[in-house]
């Protein structure tokens, strides 16, 4: 997949492009559906399909105080956009003085003049540009001008039957439950977060289920404080079953001010510190809670990775 930028100093079409837009976060079912039916256009018109998303989430500029947390990081959103097979992206850089641009600006620098669009496709309740002043009637009357064509998209509707469309809101709100056997039904796959492994207090050591206490982003989205079964992804690319804790750990601190992402990997030893990892959550085990004391846990603790290994231990 090519990566284009608009701050490189010299981006021009190669050839006319069908292209889509939008934040992509999750590069959920929804958004791989639009991606399809670029691909399609691309084939028939003989063009290059784009994805033109941003590299900072919008909303993190017009209205940081109420930003949603982000389902991908960057890197992990370019990967996933390559695995569509998308011939190229195309990344906004997206800062205050961005967030001001008339949409009818933002049409003509990104998608005519560096695209040549000749087809453009989103979502029906596209909205985009200064105060969302952009919509899809609005590109339809620019198109008259530039001479590309828009297609709106009926949102892809949820597979469980609960009528809402599939979009990073409804993952977000599963995952804020818990549910990430649901936030992975919209997603089209494991929801998984990326870190560091960082010195932690070793407690889970000395009564024999050491974990890889994981920093991640603070602008990442987590789901509820819990206990999970999983799968953990080491730098060297070794993937392991994990039963993961997430959470404050009420046993030992009366009021911790963030959660604490702890993976117990099964059947490994050895060192993990300073490693860049992925930890995915696959299965709800139950909420976190307080303990009476170590044997408390240490008793609990080993119901979880009996229940974790049945599930992910076999992979």
């Amino acid at each position: 997949m090519l990566i284009l930028r608009d701050t490189d100093t010299a981006v021009a079409p190669v050839k006319r492009s069908v292209v889509t837009i939008g934040a992509y976060d999750g590069v959920h079912k929804g958004h791989r559906a639009v991606i399809a039916h670029v691909q399609a256009e691309a084939k028939r018109l003989d063009c290059q399909g784009v994805v033109v998303t941003f590299d900072h989430h919008p909303a993190s500029v017009v209205r940081p105080e109420s930003a949603p947390k982000l389902l991908t990081d960057s890197d992990q959103k370019i990967e996933l956009l390559a695995e569509t097979g998308i011939d190229a992206t195309f990344i906004v850089h997206f800062d205050e003085a961005a967030s001001k641009e008339d949409p009818a600006a933002f049409v003509k620098r990104v998608l005519v003049d560096s695209l040549g669009a000749r087809l453009i496709v989103v979502g029906e309740d596209f909205h985009f540009g200064y105060k969302r002043g952009g919509n899809v009637a609005m590109l339809r009357e620019l198109g008259k001008q530039y001479d590309f064509e828009v297609v709106p998209m009926q949102l892809v509707p949820r597979p469980d039957g609960v009528a809402e469309p599939v979009s990073s809101t409804a993952i977000r709100r599963a995952l804020a439950g818990g549910q990430v056997e649901v936030a992975q039904q919209l997603l089209g796959r494991p929801f998984s977060v990326r870190g560091v492994v960082v010195n932690g207090d070793k407690r889970g050591r000395t009564i024999g289920f050491p974990t890889a206490n994981t920093e991640v982003s603070n602008q990442m989205c987590l789901p509820a404080d819990g206990v999970y079964a999983g799968m953990f992804t080491c730098a060297d690319g070794s993937v392991h079953g994990c039963a993961i804790n997430l959470g404050r750990r009420p046993t030992f601190f009366e009021h911790a001010d963030v959660s604490l992402l702890e993976a117990h990997l099964l059947d490994f030893s050895g060192d993990l510190y300073g490693q860049q990892v992925s930890v995915t959550f696959e299965h709800f085990l139950r909420s976190e809670r307080k303990f009476d004391g170590l044997d408390a846990i240490k008793s609990q603790l080993e119901l979880d990775v009996s229940a974790a290994r049945g599930l992910v231990g076999r992979k």
